[in-house]
């Protein structure tokens, strides 16, 4: 057994005798194999078609909502999001450490251990939704401390609380999604998901042109959220009619020891991610006013949008690196590993550059100039997104190889870090203050620190080579941004309008780039590697379907 929290190394654990996550999985009929590469495909391909529809969903909704609603509503809607995530430290990570614990009984085809492990974390979300719903009520009193310059807002209070209410409901049932995600079938709780954002947001659409009512708007979240839940709460049912058992077997004292403390290690990740990711509407609107957090907002659903689709791609390979940590030895997983770095690098490099160059004309046209924040500032908020996402491959591996409790520090630290810089620079620069304040905290910490964790207790070998490599991708990718740069202020001296604008440097921003990574990276392993991996992938469907 591991000691101080930590679980058992991924090279270091026994192997189970057949290794199905290595020669593929039956499915429900018991009639085809599917391998972890296609479970993968399969994850990823519908989180992306997911993210792309609640995307352009999602833009729709925005523009009708800062149409039809006062400015104040749009910045109270960024804040109390912000407010809410910051609530949902009571989750605490649980679910991270429940579904690493979960990889090995799967992969085994343990059903009692999933059942006890299920009970337990049944148990855990019931808590969670006690303490939320308390310290959701404690805030209700420093409601105008955090709003600077409330104005034109009715039933505050009202809405807060649904706003509560809403994040309450997310975590009825949702538990059980958990268990799919570990069985590498997230797709499932994808679909319904993408179902019930699509039926929310024209709902929403529909109140809003109607009747601009935003008590209506949020009651209609309220209820969708119930149903997604449920559904997927049915679904896994289907599949795993154990979960119905109630005669679990409780953990043994030491397995839950080693639960609890990835969950402290997690929950120290969480209190420093969600500092870090959702203080920045708080700063402003304390420090700045409630219009910089509409503003704000407009821009965040954009970065947001596209990081949560890329993101997919992370997401969708975590349960089948979970099971390739239980299965394989640390060089395999480093192969694995150095192919998702190299993916992500490619793909971040381009939204990087897409968002440089379009934000700006894309908020104007969309939301109105008064909205628009400075090249500056977008610049940075920009820099924010590509380095975020050059750290995803880190962390799906880091989770997936249940190495959280090594870096459990290096959040707490980033997080008072930023809180410092934020506060310091808003002062002196305003807006970009608090952008930079981000900035500075995840270079000294994060960017380095979590490579070289996995590295040294994943992998076991230097990290000296990816801290090379990964130079050589941002140098690489900064002479094709400002190439791509020079081409779009060239060419946009053409357009006559501003959506002509757009639409020329959107055309440029997804050629110049993909052209040129495509000749530099074209002959190299990395590149071979995943083409290879993908049409392996092709060939498998086609065969199946052959059948």
């Amino acid at each position: 057994m591991a000691h101080k929290g930590q679980m058992p190394e991924p090279g270091k654990v026994s192997k189970p005798e057949q290794a199905p996550g290595r020669k593929g999985k039956e499915d429900k009929a018991g009639s085809e194999k599917i391998t972890r590469t296609e479970y993968s495909m399969r994850n990823t391909s519908v989180a992306l078609v997911s993210r792309v529809t609640a995307i352009i969903m999602g833009y729709l909704l925005r523009v009708v909502f800062t149409r039809t609603l006062s400015e104040s509503y749009v910045g109270l809607n960024g804040l109390f999001i912000d407010i809410i995530n910051v609530l949902s430290l009571s989750e605490m990570g649980i679910g991270t450490a429940v579904t690493f614990a979960l990889y090995r009984p799967i992969a085994e085809g343990d059903i009692e251990k999933q059942k006890s492990l299920m009970m337990l974390y049944r148990r855990f979300y019931r808590i969670v939704v006690a303490v939320v719903a308390v310290l959701g009520c404690v805030l209700i009193p420093f409601m105008r401390i955090l709003i600077r310059d409330y104005k034109d807002v009715d039933n505050l209070i009202l809405i807060y609380l649904l706003y509560l209410a809403n994040t309450i409901c997310s975590y009825l049932l949702i538990y059980k999604k958990t268990l799919l995600d570990a069985q590498q079938k997230m797709y499932i709780g994808v679909f319904y998901q993408t179902f019930f954002w699509v039926v929310q947001d024209v709902l929403k659409i529909a109140v809003l042109l109607v009747w601009q009512d935003f008590i209506l708007f949020l009651v209609i979240g309220i209820v969708t959220t119930l149903l997604c839940n449920l559904c997927i709460s049915r679904a896994a049912d289907r599949r795993n009619p154990y979960l119905r058992d109630r005669d679990a077997v409780p953990l043994p004292a030491e397995e839950k020891k080693e639960i609890f403390a990835n969950i402290r290690a997690m929950m120290m990740h969480k209190v420093g991610a969600v500092i870090v990711n959702n203080t920045d509407n708080l700063v402003l609107s304390a420090c700045v006013g409630l219009l910089s957090v509409g503003s704000y907002s407009n821009y965040y659903l954009l970065l947001g949008s596209v990081r949560q689709i890329l993101n997919q791609v992370y997401q969708g390979i975590t349960a089948s690196v979970g099971n390739l940590g239980v299965m394989e030895d640390e060089s395999r997983v480093k192969r694995v590993f150095k192919a998702a770095v190299f993916i992500g690098q490619w793909l971040y490099g381009v939204a990087f550059i897409c968002l440089y160059e379009l934000l700006n004309p894309f908020v104007e046209l969309s939301f109105g100039e008064k909205f628009l924040f400075s090249k500056e500032i977008v610049f940075v908020l920009c820099l924010n997104f590509y380095l975020n996402g050059l750290r995803n491959a880190a962390l799906t591996f880091r989770d997936s190889m249940g190495l959280f409790w090594h870096d459990r520090y290096k959040s707490v630290l980033e997080a008072g870090l930023n809180i410092v810089f934020s506060l310091i620079l808003v002062y002196y620069m305003g807006v970009i203050g608090v952008f930079l304040g981000t900035l500075f905290s995840m270079l000294l910490t994060s960017c380095w620190i979590e490579p070289y964790i996995l590295y040294k207790h994943g992998f076991k070998c230097s990290s000296k080579g990816f801290f090379l490599r990964q130079g050589l991708y941002i140098a690489l990718m900064t002479a094709v941004w400002l190439v791509t740069d020079a081409a779009c202020n060239a060419a946009a001296s053409w357009a006559g309008s501003l959506f002509a604008e757009l639409l020329i440097r959107l055309a440029l921003c997804v050629v110049v780039p993909n052209v040129l990574f495509l000749l530099l990276y074209g002959g190299t392993a990395d590149f071979k590697y995943t083409v290879n991996k993908a049409l392996g992938f092709i060939k498998a469907r086609m065969k199946r379907e052959e059948r």
